[in-house]
């Protein structure tokens, strides 16, 4: 995992944020997605130019016919807005941040 990504783990885990279970590194089709919230078919995606855009723009597409809404961030927003990231994702997830 990226620092970045740690920095959310630890956000997401042991249902911290707002009780939401999320699990990390969680397998869908072909992908592993790098966070999802399998409840409201949630997948959070942190960037920092590890994929090419036309893999992630596959990857997205996939994950969206198959039913999962996608978040993405990239890692300068997990540095620098992190509370806005967390609130972001409880939102998605049906569980407003507060």
């Amino acid at each position: 995992m990226t620092k970045q990504e740690r920095k959310l783990w630890y956000a997401l885990r042991d249902r911290q944020l707002n009780g939401l279970k999320f699990r990390r590194q969680h397998p869908i089709g072909p992908y592993i997605a790098d966070f999802a919230h399998v409840p409201s078919h949630l997948v959070v995606e942190i960037d920092g130019g590890q994929h090419g855009a036309s893999y992630d723009r596959a990857r997205t597409g996939f994950l969206t016919k198959t039913g999962w809404t996608v978040l993405r961030f990239w890692n300068m927003d997990v540095d620098q807005t992190f509370e806005a990231v967390l609130a972001r994702i409880a939102e998605a997830a049906g569980k407003p941040f507060g």
